[in-house]
Order: structure tokens, then sequence, then C-alpha cells
């Protein structure tokens, strides 16, 4: 009879792989399909169609105007090769939002695909409204919300310049996990340009059900977005201090 697993009790407290047991040498079959199925949760979240429509009814049933753009990846496989060009809008849909007729705003939204479709599906929507009221609330203006397909984190500079907002807020899907195929990461940057760097960024990760917890961190969102917009900058010089206890 084998020992009891010391790491058995901790299992409850994370879905990390710990206390998986083992079959002579290898691992039990269970664990063996359990691994095979995340692994191919993973790979559907990167590479599943991104649903640009039923996103954009569900920012527009939140009361926001909405721009559809697509980056300058021509296919997801150039997306994954190709980070830099996922940073860029497409030429023309950088023209096109430029020559939007909108009043500069405090704050743009963009919304992108990233590395998980899954994550957007899931958890945009419910973070963006729990997010809106708190900003509508503090008394800022929003410009139309930027829904990009093949976009990563840094289009935001270039799309918040171009609306010139004060600040521009990304929410995009992360790169999945084994465990978190869902997560939702929302980066902050104040007075977007092109050439700024991830430093002059703040990041909330691991927005989901499982994870932090959309009302929570929209709390948080909003806490760095008053501050930042209050001090001028994001980045390493902007702590998140809300004091904010995370939910059992």
């Amino acid at each position: 009879m084998s020992a009891p697993d010391p790491w058995e009790a901790l299992k409850k407290f994370t879905d990390a792989r710990i206390a998986i047991g083992r079959s002579g040498s290898s691992l039990p079959t269970r664990e063996v399909l359990s691994f095979a199925l995340a692994h191919a949760r993973a790979r559907d979240a990167v590479h599943a169609p991104f649903d640009a429509d039923t996103l954009e009814a569900g920012l527009k049933a939140l009361g926001l105007e909405t721009v559809k753009a697509r980056s300058r990846v021509a296919d997801r496989r150039e997306y994954l090769t190709r980070p830099d060009y996922g940073r860029r809008l497409a030429p023309e849909d950088a023209e096109r939002i430029a020559t939007l007729k909108v009043e500069p705003a405090d704050i743009a939204i963009v919304v992108a695909d990233g590395l998980s479709t899954t994550a957007i599906e899931a958890n945009a929507i419910p973070f963006l409204s729990a997010l809106l009221p708190r900003l509508t609330k503090a008394g800022f203006s929003i410009a139309p919300a930027v829904i990009v397909e093949n976009g990563r984190v840094a289009i935001g500079d270039e799309i918040g310049a171009l609306l010139k907002a004060r600040l521009v807020l990304v929410a995009i899907g992360e790169r999945p996990g084994l465990s978190s195929v869902d997560s939702l990461g929302a980066y902050l940057t104040f007075a977007p340009k092109l050439g700024r760097s991830d430093a002059e960024r703040n990041c909330i990760s691991n927005i989901r059900p499982a994870g932090l917890k959309p009302p929570l961190a929209a709390d948080k969102a909003a806490w760095l977005i008053r501050e930042a917009v209050r001090r001028g900058l994001t980045g390493v010089n902007l702590k998140e201090d809300t004091q904010t206890l995370l939910e059992d």
C-alpha cells in the first residue's frame, strides 16, 4: 500500500497539476487523458474563429459605439509568427479610425482577440459591464470601442493616439495555460502613442470566474484609471493599491 500523497490536501486550492498520482513509473490513465484534453482546449482557444459580430452586439448593448478593425496580420498563422504585424492596424483601418468624427475622450477601449478567443467570448462583456458604470460615475468620457481581430496589446497605442484619448484600455485574450484557457488581460496605457514600451503599462491579469472575478477586476481597473489620469502616468511608477481583498 502506497503512502498518502502529502500534496493531496492542497489540491482544493489550485487548478495546477499536483498530487496526480502514478501508475508504476508513469502517470495514471485518467491524468494522461486529462492532460490531452487540457492541451486540446488550449489549442482551440488560440485557433477558434473570432466572433466579432457577437462581441459588437454585446458592446452596443452596454451603450458603446463600436468600430471593427483588423491588424496587419493576414491570417492566424501569420499572427503567431509575426507579433510585429499584430501590433499595428491595417492601413485602411488606421485611416478610417483617424477620420472618425468623434470628440477627444478620456478613455479609449480596445477589445482584441489576442491569444484566446475563448477568453474574449467568456469574459470581455462581464468585465466591461462591471467597469463602465464605474467610469461613468467618475465622469470619464469614452471613445467608440474598437474591436480588433488578430490584435496584440500594443495595437492600443496606435488606436488611442488616433482617437486622441488620454488613456487606452486594451482587453485581450491571454496566452492560454493548461488549466486556464479563458484568462482575460486588461492593459492600461496613459498618453498612448506608437513606441510605448510595456514598462509604461499597467496590467490586470487572469480575469475570469475562476481567477480574478470580473467585478473585482473592474474595481482595480477603475482605481488605476483614476490614478493614471490624476498623476498623468501608467506603468512601473503606478502601483495598484485598492486594498480590496480577493474574494474566496
